[in-house]
């Protein structure tokens, strides 16, 4: 009896500890292609429901838009601004405040996180001396390439800088080499998370072949290559917080006409995603302090996670995180000219991936 009762005790424990692990029903499953093929969103609707108003909570309170927005302020009114001339002197001080609360919120420095005091406590606004200041611009810069050039993509609504920040100096979703959190199973030739060079500098992602027994054909259909293609749409799938089929139909994962409007919408993100960290967060390398950098020496870079943080519209479309309002971001200033990559390890990417003994190159 007493070996039935420790037996019942291990089993109930053995249950709770399963179960804690799982979402409970009831879930909501939208059928999305035709019947017996798979096509279908699942999501638990309370966890959503928990998601959305975590969100909600977390929204910032910003003076409202004006009326109008204005002239741009007359050549002299300010000194040293590269990016934000367009602006009249009131839409500069209320774009310049809404910074500090999307960026800086946490620290509690306000405008002196990016700009200089001096000896007697005056603000040097003009002085370039922090490189908060030099690495904001560009990121200002950024966004307004975002919403300009990448509408196809980020819609109408556009983002601004409390999308990927939410009030912290560095977005929580960011990553470096060598710092992977969900590490391939033991025994795995991955070292390093390779696949992220699809978010940097490559963009072969396919791996099936389009012509049978042929070795005539423009991908590298190998099996780290497959090992990478997937752990990348792993991580794209969580980081939107979907299923495979939200972009691919289950039939014919390669074929475009018959996938959903989603895989052209993900595959126009995987460009601007690359273009941002090409463009301008690889060319910061040289701004970043040690305690910025990753354990391989390198800076924090972006991936689809860094603005959509698991909702498959960035903060559930929440207004707090759009340019509409922000004519700062959504036009651009002055044209951007970071100049020519900086990193090392961007040098040489079609020879870095598998050496000849199938072993992955140091480089990442």
């Amino acid at each position: 009896m007493k070996t039935l009762r420790r037996t019942a005790t291990a089993l109930a424990g053995g249950l709770l500890i399963a179960v804690s692990g799982c979402e409970l029903p009831p879930v909501d499953t939208v059928q999305s292609g035709f019947r017996g093929v798979g096509m279908e969103h699942v999501q638990n609707p309370r966890t959503l429901e928990d998601s959305v108003r975590a969100v909600a909570q977390r929204v910032p309170q910003l003076a409202s838009p004006p009326e109008e927005f204005g002239d741009p302020a007359p050549d002299g009114t300010w000194e040293n601004v590269q990016v934000l001339g367009h602006l009249s002197e009131s839409e500069f001080n209320r774009f310049k405040l809404a910074m500090t609360t999307w960026v800086a919120a946490e620290t509690g420095e306000g405008c002196n996180y990016c700009h200089v005091i001096e000896d007697d406590g005056q603000v040097n606004f003009a002085s370039d001396d922090k490189y908060q200041k030099r690495v904001s611009r560009d990121m200002i810069s950024m966004t307004q390439t975002l919403n300009t050039e990448y509408a196809a993509h980020v819609g109408e609504a556009g983002v601004n800088c409390w999308t990927c920040h939410q009030g912290q100096v560095q977005p929580v979703n960011r990553w470096y080499f060598g710092d992977r959190p969900d590490p391939p199973a033991a025994g795995s030739m991955i070292e390093r998370p390779q696949w992220e060079r699809h978010y940097l500098d490559r963009n072969d992602v396919r791996i099936q072949s389009s012509e049978a027994l042929s070795g005539d054909t423009d991908n590298r259909a190998s099996l780290q290559q497959t090992e990478y293609t997937y752990w990348l749409m792993i991580q794209m799938s969580e980081s939107l917080g979907v299923n495979c089929t939200y972009c691919h139909t289950s039939a014919r994962w390669g074929d475009w006409d018959e996938s959903p409007p989603q895989r052209v919408t993900a595959f126009r993100g995987l460009d601007m995603v690359r273009h941002m960290n090409m463009e301008y967060i690889v060319p910061l390398q040289d701004e970043w302090p040690s305690d910025r950098l990753g354990p391989e020496g390198d800076g924090a870079k972006v991936n689809c996670a860094t603005c959509h943080a698991g909702a498959y519209i960035p903060q559930y479309g929440s207004t707090a995180s759009h340019a509409v309002d922000w004519p700062a971001l959504n036009q651009i200033g002055v044209a951007h000219g970071a100049g020519e990559t900086t990193s090392a390890a961007m040098e040489d990417s079609d020879e870095d991936e598998e050496s000849d003994s199938g072993e992955v190159s140091e480089n990442p």
